[in-house]
């Protein structure tokens, strides 16, 4: 509130299985099979992210792992996508419980990167459309309609060439018209800048913020100044192409 615009300061973290009391990692919760206990777990996180300040966690991690040779697969909740969603859901509600908000992440078909890489490769996910909706995206649609997350987190990688953080259909289609997403959608790091960089779709960096804004995101992440992404906004509206 002492800001010089009198706009609080907002401290996000990943809080994935604890902060200060560390838990098992997330595919040891999900062998428990015990909703209510990682629904404890998550509250206790919160409270104790809450109490340092923190306001916004970039929790829970709900992509469905089916390929051990990605390197993330420990921080998922497993293969199955109904246990995913189930666990999910109390996560959420965990968290949420004490005044903190809630990211879903990472939205979405991000975990099956083709040959299982990750860093520069992390793309071209080789998921077919019906397995896309009855799979990847299952515990998301469901999270979202049942414990209502303040936050999805855009991913980095395409599908079927589009990235997703710059896709209207992910973003704004299905997300807010067919889920009922009412919360704010934010990048992961450098997802915007991808768009320009990695996936090649825009010419510029300033074309990437226009096709990102108009595919319905909210708040973009990055280790850099946050005019970075203001100056190029102010730009686009003064030029009316936004």
């Amino acid at each position: 509130e002492e800001s010089r615009l009198g706009i609080p300061i907002l401290f996000g973290h990943d809080v994935i299985h604890g902060f200060r009391t560390t838990y098992p990692i997330s595919l040891a919760q999900a062998c428990s099979w015990n909703p209510a206990l990682v629904e404890k777990a998550a509250g206790v996180a919160a409270q104790e992210a809450r109490m340092s300040g923190v306001d916004w966690t970039f929790s829970p991690m709900i992509d469905v792992a089916r390929d051990p040779r990605w390197g993330r697969v420990v921080e998922c909740y497993g293969e199955d996508p109904f246990l995913i969603a189930e666990l999910g859901v109390e996560m959420v509600r965990g968290i949420q419980s004490q005044g903190v908000a809630s990211t879903l992440k990472h939205y979405a078909a991000y975990s099956v990167p083709k040959g299982g890489r990750d860093g520069n490769c992390r793309t071209d996910p080789h998921i077919a459309p019906r397995e896309l909706h009855q799979m990847y995206l299952y515990p998301f649609r469901r999270v979202i309609r049942e414990a209502r997350p303040m936050g999805v987190m855009s991913s980095y990688n395409d599908w079927d060439g589009v990235p997703v953080t710059a896709s209207r259909y992910f973003l704004t289609d299905l997300l807010r018209h067919e889920y009922g997403f009412d919360g704010y959608v934010v990048s992961d790091s450098e997802a915007v800048e991808y768009v320009h960089t990695k996936h090649a779709v825009a010419e510029t960096y300033e074309e990437a913020v226009r096709q990102v804004l108009e595919a319905g995101l909210n708040v973009r992440t990055n280790f850099s100044p946050p005019a970075r992404f203001i100056l190029p906004v102010r730009e686009l509206v003064e030029e009316g192409r936004l």
